[in-house]
């Protein structure tokens, strides 16, 4: 797997070389566009606004337009000049609880993984930060883009999060009315809660829509007949509290059909030789 960034992570006077990896892979179904009377791909065309012909990807450069009609073209290089050795090095900037960033901040997930010569800082820099529970707040050069950072330590190794700057974050369009809610329905809402928690596995859950897009996609291929999904039937309108009510006794009466633990046998001490 190709790396997204090569550099090291500046933590007070310790060099750490990192590479980053994104964490996570696009899985999604992808279509083309086709045209309708024969089913060809429809292609689009870069075509140059002056002279009207087609520019081959070779020939694009990038511009900025200082003023309407006028621009300054960037090279590569250009870019590169404009990176300080700081720019390739992700700064640790303070440490943090992971309470504190709001989950709204998050963006995009690397995985930081040691280069050459880093292993024992970036152990220590992840057990520290581990055994301390607190994350660190970082900037790096990531592309041609400057990023803020979280860097978060795991069980096999640290988390590169970038994250949304401050600016970037929208507010609610409309904060939501806060009505009074009875000490009933409080504790009816919490025992519904209460009864549906359990620990998050991320392997219990996939995507139900694309297996059954793929399974429409697969049938079509073989001209096969194509069943549509029975649609879900609507539920009866009722008041909140008559929900809750149903809610926790649909939660009672699984509790009720599931046979009870059997008590554990305390093992007896080893007694001392």
């Amino acid at each position: 797997m190709a790396a997204t960034m090569k550099g090291a992570i500046s933590f007070g006077l310790l060099h750490v070389p990192v590479s980053l990896h994104t964490a996570v892979a696009d899985n999604d179904i992808h279509f083309n566009q086709l045209c309708r009377e024969d089913g060809s791909r429809v292609r689009y065309k870069k075509v140059c606004a002056g002279c009207g012909k087609e520019v081959e990807s070779g020939d694009i450069v990038k511009g900025f337009e200082i003023e309407p009609g006028r621009y300054i073209e960037m090279t590569e290089e250009d870019f590169e000049k404009a990176k300080t050795r700081k720019d390739k090095t992700i700064q640790i900037l303070h440490f943090a609880d992971i309470g504190d960033i709001r989950p709204i901040y998050f963006d995009k997930t690397y995985h930081a993984v040691p280069e050459v010569g880093g292993d024992k800082p970036y152990e220590l820099l992840r057990r520290c930060m581990l055994e301390e529970g607190t994350v660190a707040i970082a900037k790096g050069v990531i592309g041609q883009s400057e990023h803020l950072m979280a860097l978060i330590p795991t069980d096999t190794g640290i988390l590169a999060e970038t994250l949304f700057f401050h600016d970037e974050v929208k507010s609610m369009p409309k904060e939501p009315a806060k009505p009074e809610l009875s000490e009933q329905e409080l504790t009816m809402g919490k025992t519904i809660i209460q009864n549906m928690k359990e620990n998050f596995d991320p392997s219990k859950y996939h995507d139900e829509y694309k297996e059954k897009l793929w399974s429409i996609i697969q049938a079509k291929a073989n001209n096969q007949e194509i069943t549509s999904a029975p649609e879900d039937q609507p539920a009866n309108v009722i008041s909140m509290m008559d929900a809750l009510q149903k809610m926790v006794e649909q939660a009672k009466a699984g509790q009720d059909s599931t046979p009870p633990k059997k008590p554990r046998t305390r093992k007896k001490a080893a007694s001392a030789s």
